[in-house]
Formats: structure tokens, C-alpha cells, sequence
């Protein structure tokens, strides 16, 4: 029968430094420290916009003032006068719409007609549309001359589809003719300038036989 070990009579404890001890992050705290962070830079954001609204506020009520103070420094009698200004304006603007004005077409024949054609009778009439037309009578020096002339009417576009008939010659070689055509609406519409460019001019314009 075995005898049990023999119990000690003294001993040394092992200091408590001397056990080994693991290491730990302390990630709890870095979290704390990051949040308290992200939460300040939030405040700050707040408090910017909530600074930024009452001087948008501040602002505005300083516009809505100086407003009322431009709307109440109106004259009644001035912005009447200056409405009664303004309708007759759109009226007048209307009429000269409809307004005709012939004096771009009598320019645009003195710069297209060679100077040995001329009218003898001459008859301006507005159709149902609106559309103007012209019944005339005249006379060449030339059957050239003439030929010139429609050619100038052509190449200008302003007097359209114009039908030369009626046409006799004379005894001394001058050509008598009708002309029946339709105008531009630009020749007859009134327009502050008056001006009508020139159209080239054949060499049969200015030489007849």
C-alpha cells in the first residue's frame, strides 16, 4: 500500500509580475473617440446652416422692405400714364402692319427698269388676301429694252410671275406693252428705311439698237 506524498511544510509563492500577461487592444475606446468626433463635425454643420438661414431671413426681409418702399414711392398717375403709352404703341404697331407704303416699290422701278422703258399708266390693287397686284401700260424704246427689263424683274424676285402682253410695235421701233404682276408684300409693308438695294443691271439694260 503506497503511502501518500508527504505534505510541505513551507513554501514560496510565485510573484504576481511574473505570470504572463496577454495583450488586449482597447478597440472600445478608439470607437468612443472617432463617434465623439463625427458627432462635433455634425454640430458644427448645424450650427453653419441654422447661422445660414437667419441670414438668408435677414436678408430677405431687408429685400421685402426696400420693396415696399419702391412699390409705395410710385406714382398712380405715372404708371397709368405709362400703360395708356405702351397700348398705344401695340396699336400703332398694328396699323403699320397693315399699313401700305408704296415707295419701296417705286424704288425698287427706278433701280430695276432700264431708262428706256416707262410706265404711262400704272394700277396698284390689293386682292381678298392681301396680295398686291399691278395692271400698267408703257413704253420701250426697244423690243431689247424691254426684254431687259423683264429680265430685271426676274432676276430681282420682288415683282413676281410678271406677263408682258398687249405689245405693238411703232414706227419708230418703240414697243408699246401691258404688264400684269404680283408684288412682294416687302414692297408695299411700310418700314422706317426706305432704302431698296440695287439690282445688277443686264448690259442689254443700257444699250438698244
Amino acid at each position: 500500500m503506497a503511502l501518500p506524498p508527504p505534505i510541505p511544510t513551507s513554501f514560496v509563492p510565485h510573484a504576481a509580475g511574473a505570470a504572463p500577461q496577454k495583450f488586449r487592444a482597447d478597440f472600445g475606446g478608439a470607437f468612443g473617440f472617432f463617434a465623439y468626433g463625427a458627432l462635433g463635425i455634425v454640430f458644427l454643420l448645424a450650427l453653419g446652416v441654422f447661422f445660414y438661414g437667419r441670414l438668408l431671413v435677414a436678408d430677405r426681409a431687408a429685400k421685402d422692405t426696400a420693396l415696399a418702399k419702391a412699390e409705395a414711392a410710385i406714382d398712380p398717375v405715372t404708371v397709368e400714364g405709362f400703360v395708356r403709352l405702351r397700348n398705344r404703341l401695340d396699336q400703332s404697331g398694328t396699323l403699320l402692319k397693315k399699313h401700305v407704303a408704296i415707295s419701296n416699290f417705286f424704288g425698287a422701278l427706278e433701280t430695276l427698269l432700264p431708262g428706256s422703258v416707262r410706265f404711262t399708266s400704272l394700277h396698284l390693287v390689293l386682292d381678298t388676301t392681301g396680295t398686291a397686284k399691278i395692271e400698267a401700260a408703257g413704253v420701250a424704246k426697244s423690243f431689247n429694252a424691254l426684254a431687259a427689263a423683264s429680265t430685271a424683274f426676274a432676276t430681282d424676285g420682288r415683282i413676281k410671275d410678271a406677263i408682258f402682253s398687249k405689245i405693238s410695235i411703232n414706227k419708230d421701233n418703240s414697243v408699246n406693252f401691258g404688264l400684269s404682276a404680283a408684288l412682294d408684300p416687302k414692297l408695299i409693308a411700310f418700314s422706317p428705311n426706305t432704302d431698296v438695294p440695287s439690282a445688277p443691271v443686264t448690259p442689254a439694260a443700257t444699250t438698244a439698237p
